[in-house]
Order: C-alpha cells, then structure tokens, then sequence
C-alpha cells in the first residue's frame, strides 16, 4: 500500500512562514488577555459523548469525531446502535469543556473566574476558504457575573486584540436573544416558531429583507405579521437610537432593562476602547448557538465577508452539569481566519528586520566555521536573530526564500 503525502481531507500542514505568525498571535493573545485578568486554562481535546450531544452545541452535534470504545467495551458484534459502539469524541468547540471544566473546579476557582482557553477543535465540516476539519480556538469567558461588565470586558479585550494586529478598521455588531424573541412576539410569530423564524432572518445578509419576507411566506406564516416583522427591520437605526426605538415600540414585550443594559454596553464600549472599530446595534444578528440567553455579538472586518469571531452571554450552560444556574459570558476568535489573513496582507512579525543570517561556503575551513559561529554567539547574546547555513547551488533561490521567512541581513562567508 503506497503512503500518501497529502494531510487528511479538512487537515492541513503548517510551514515555517505561517508558524511564525501563528507563535506571534498566540503570544500577543496571551500578553492582551492577561492584561484584563485572563488567566490560561486546558480541558481535554477528548470529551464524553453524552457532553458533546447534550442539544448545547447547535448544528455542530452533527459534525462530531466520534471515537469508538476501546478494548473490551468494544463489542462490535452485540451493538444495536451507535451508542453501544461510541462513548466519547473529539470536541467541536470550547464553550462545552469549559461548562465541564468549571462544574468540576468551581471550589478550587476565584468568582468571577476569567477564563483564557487556547486549543484545537474538530469538526467534520464541508472544508472552504478559511475552515478547516481540525482548527485553532481561542477563547475567553467570565464565568459568575451576571452583569453587562462581562459584555463589556470580553468585548473591550477582544477588540483591543484585533486592534494591536493592525486591522485599521473593523465593527463589532451587538443584538440580544430577548430582543429577537420580542420583535418575533410583536409581529405575532407564535413562540413555538421562533427557531425557524430565527434561522430564516439569520440568512439576511444573503439573501436580504425581501428574500427573508418571502422565505417566512413559503413556510407559511401569516402575510400581516411578516409585514409587521419587516418593518421593524426597516426602521430600526445602527446605534443607541435604534436601541431606544426597540425600547419604545417593543414596550409589553421587551422588558426595558434589557434595552437599558444594551445601551449601557454600547456607551461604555465606544468611551473605553484602544482600537478603531464601530460596535453596531445589529437587530438581525442571531448566533446560531441555541445556549445563548442575553446579549450576543460577532466581529467583523472590512474586506472579509464572514465573522472571524463571535460569542454572547449563556446563563443556562453550566446548570445543566451542577443544576444550579451559573452566569457565563464568553467571545472566541476565529484565530485560523485572523492569521490567513495576515498572511494574505503579507503581514511581517514585529522585530524580523533584526534577524540575520550568514550563508557559509561549503569549503569554509574548520577555523573560519569556528570563527563564524563564535561571532553569532555573540550576536544571539546581544538580543539578535542568527541562522547559519551552508549556500545551495541555487544561491538566488536561497536568498529569496530566507527573505521571505523575515532575514534581511543576509551575508555570504567564503574562505579568505
């Protein structure tokens, strides 16, 4: 049988050029997050079944690595279905090992717990531009706060980490599941449809207001409430006065701290922030996650056409592993999409100007060789970044390519 070169369908190698930019964002996440009191925490790339299909992770239950028991659990003759066969998988996300992680250690945790989780998630997903099967998350979560404060910090943290890579120009949307449920009950979508309702609007910006009016026609929703729920969308502004808008036509519907709490995000968010960014009230965004319970929000950048981060608040998640509710509030970055971007920007790590490499003659005598290495010694001590190779044929070639990992000072010894 003939081994193969290619990585697995979804998978994907990582040269030099981008890990060097991968290392950079991990550690400026790390510094960032720190700086408004993340602390770093782990949980298993491996989950328990019963967790992953817990009806807390949306669509992505459906994209599950499972893994098959082991030993002598595995009776493969007696099963009579999957779940005879599987007892855990690979997870699909962060946000369900961390509700795990926090029942099991909330003793041993300070409250709020402000969480930073950094690893690798899996999905048996259909790959395209910017996703992959298996792929970089980063997260970070409060945990214990059910204040807008928790709104505020992840969003502050996350937008002023956006920032700090250069992204000139970037918006962050803001809507509340409360708000969504009450413009659907206003508009007289019975309650027990409010998931459908929910996923036709999601697909605004693909198809618009009048493809989501035509899509809640075809599934049979009455013509004076789909005109009802239309024009609130087209009266509805960007900002605080959009807020108020729903705050006084939503009245008997929506309970009014909950416009007054979306303001106060709104405001502290734009006087606080480091970064150039718009946070937009965005009364179509939906989140697709069906634990969110509050204020949901997704960070957008100028020229990319998806999301390349999104969280919200999911007061509900951890009761279900402690049966006493537990508030939660978490933002995760699409830290795959940020750094192919970067890469396609041709973005250069700060500090690569400095590194330096001497391309030695493979006739270079034992002494010059000693010499060379003795002097790059004492350059790596003086805080610089040294390569020593030997020149290939191709020299050129050579040249361009320790160009393009960041090496400009490149410098030829031969014999003298």
């Amino acid at each position: 049988m003939q081994l193969k070169k290619k990585p697995v369908t979804g998978m994907k190698d990582i040269l030099p050029r981008e890990m060097e930019i991968r290392d950079y964002v991990i550690g400026l996440i790390k510094e960032t997050y720190k700086e408004f009191g993340f602390t770093s925490m782990e949980t298993p790339c491996v989950e328990h079944i019963e967790n992953l299909t817990s009806k807390q992770g949306g669509d992505n239950e459906k994209l599950i690595f499972r893994i098959l028991k082991r030993g002598e659990k595995l009776k493969i003759n007696e099963a009579k279905e999957e779940n005879d066969l599987v007892d855990s998988g690979l997870r699909y996300d962060l946000t369900v090992p961390l509700c795990r992680f926090y029942s099991n250690n909330a003793n041993e945790l300070p409250s709020p717990f402000k969480a930073l989780q950094m690893g690798n998630v899996f999905r048996a997903d259909r790959p395209q531009r910017g996703r992959f099967r298996q792929f970089m998350q980063c997260d970070i979560d409060i945990l214990g706060d059910p204040t807008n404060l928790a709104e505020i910090d992840v969003i502050l943290a996350t937008s002023t980490l956006v920032g700090k890579l250069d992204f000139e120009s970037f918006a962050i949307r803001i809507n509340d599941r409360r708000f969504l449920k009450a413009m659907a009950a206003y508009s007289g979508f019975p309650e027990e449809s409010y998931d459908q309702v929910f996923i036709i609007l999601d697909k605004m910006d693909k198809i618009g207001l009048e493809g989501v009016a035509a899509e809640l026609e075809e599934s049979g929703f009455a013509k004076e409430g789909i005109e009802k729920y239309i024009a609130l969308f087209d009266a509805i502004g960007e900002g605080l006065d959009g807020v108020k808008y729903c705050k006084d036509k939503l009245e008997g519907f929506l309970e009014p701290d909950v416009a007054d709490n979306m303001s106060t995000i709104i405001e502290s968010v734009t006087e606080a922030k480091t970064a150039n960014f718009r946070i937009i009230f965005d009364p179509t965004l939906v989140r697709g996650m069906s634990y969110y319970t509050g204020p949901i929000f997704e960070i957008c950048i100028d020229g990319f056409s998806g999301s390349v981060g999104g969280g919200g608040r999911y007061d509900e998640m951890i009761g279900k592993f402690t049966g006493t509710p537990t508030p939660a509030t978490g933002f995760s970055i699409g830290f795959e999409r940020i750094v192919m971007l970067l890469m396609e920007r041709g973005f250069q790590v700060p500090g690569s100007a400095d590194k330096k490499a001497y391309l030695l003659d493979k006739k270079l005598s034992s002494e010059k060789l000693v010499a060379v290495v003795k002097k790059a010694g004492e350059e790596r001590k003086a805080g610089k970044s040294v390569n020593i190779v030997y020149m290939k044929k191709n020299k050129k070639f050579q040249k361009e390519q320790l160009q393009s990992e960041g090496y400009e000072m490149i410098e030829e010894i031969y014999n003298d």
